[in-house]
């Protein structure tokens, strides 16, 4: 098995930088942005307050590209959601780096924080392969 260098994390400047100057820019009231992280602790434990199991050294990490963009498009349909952009990691990831960049921008704060928590439950359920390692 190959395993698959991690990418190079975006700029969230430049990312804020090009959103305002999107054609949509002048309807958006609020950027907010997810910034997942690989964590020592083990989703058992964080989750289900399993306390006996081992601290994660790191994660393999894939995900479905084309799911991805689906759900991306289907975010643009919420109330006032006028711009938003996914970045994933892959391949070996270790404890600290990062997995997931998400910027929603919308036009009141109910709408970009519930457009920003449905589109990343949603990723992180239909289209990621996480695999804890210890």
């Amino acid at each position: 098995m190959v395993d698959i260098i991690m990418k190079q994390s975006p700029s969230m400047d430049k990312w804020i930088e090009d959103a305002k100057k999107h054609h949509n820019a002048s309807q958006v009231g609020m950027y907010l942005f997810h910034n997942g992280v690989v964590r020592e602790t083990p989703k058992a434990m964080v989750r289900q307050n399993i306390n006996d199991i081992p601290l994660i050294q790191g994660m393999e990490f894939s995900y479905d590209e084309k799911k991805v963009n689906e759900l991306v498009e289907k975010t643009y349909e919420l109330p006032g959601i006028y711009y938003v952009r996914v970045w994933l990691n892959e391949g070996s990831l270790q404890v600290g780096d990062d997995i997931m960049y998400v910027l929603i921008g919308g036009d009141i704060r109910p709408n970009v924080i519930d457009a920003l928590q449905s589109l990343v439950e949603k990723i992180k359920t239909q289209c990621v392969v996480e695999t804890e390692i210890n």
